[in-house]
């Protein structure tokens, strides 16, 4: 079962050892860390939630969502709000699970289903129509998308997708690394009007959080993984 939570405060915790080994006694056997750090600051944000989300916390493993919840309010973060996902890789992404950070711009976006469309339409646009628009525009050179299954913490607010993207690094200043234009204005410009079509087709041009973060892998069954 793959559980992600969006996590509002002090994330520095993520991080630290003894959380690690505390998730892995209720039974997490991976974890990802994302958050909004020195790295990606200069990065684009767009937010919907106020005030906007600091960082996530994803975990693999058959456990209890409130446990982990639980754990997770007591690094301290301010606030945490948990999903069960469907996960699809249309781009897999490197996967080092040696809590390094990956050399990347790590986007996450929040999305949700907009009122003139149904969930099937829109789970429709989405996955069929969208993500190859979104490959062929972007330099994407990791592509995740996890589908809302439910909501696992009280309060939780309703969304229905999580994705994220992976861009090269230097996409954090150079709009061409980012769109993989090779420093062709033109087509930067096409590539920017293909992207954006589509994503008002799925009604992303709107009540949209777009989280800049680094990422970390932990793998918590690994002997002599980080600790």
């Amino acid at each position: 079962m793959k559980l992600m939570f969006a996590l509002w405060g002090d994330v520095s915790g993520l991080h630290a050892p003894d959380f690690r080994e505390r998730l892995e006694g209720l039974g997490v056997v991976r974890l990802q860390v994302n958050v909004c750090d020195e790295h990606v600051e200069r990065a684009m944000r767009i937010s919907t939630f106020d005030p906007p989300i600091d960082g996530f916390a994803t975990t693999w493993g058959e456990t209890d969502a409130a446990s982990i919840a639980a754990a997770l309010l007591d690094l301290p973060a301010d606030r945490v709000a948990g999903w069960e996902v469907e996960e699809r890789q249309p781009i897999e992404p490197p996967e080092e699970w040696d809590g390094e950070r990956t050399d990347a711009l790590s986007n996450i976006a929040v999305i949700r289903c907009p009122a003139e469309l149904t969930h099937e339409e829109w789970l429709r646009r989405w996955r069929e129509d969208h993500t190859p628009v979104a490959i062929a525009t972007q330099a994407t050179f990791g592509y995740v998308q996890n589908l809302v299954v439910a909501r696992v913490t009280e309060g939780a607010p309703q969304i229905d997708g999580i994705v994220e993207e992976l861009f090269p690094s230097a996409g954090i200043d150079d709009i061409h690394a980012f769109y993989g234009s090779d420093g062709d204005e033109a087509e930067l410009a096409s590539r920017l009007d293909r992207l954006m079509a589509s994503v008002t087709r799925i009604g992303a041009d709107r009540d949209l959080d777009l989280v800049p973060t680094s990422r970390y892998l932990y793998d918590l069954r690994t002997e002599g993984a980080p600790r």
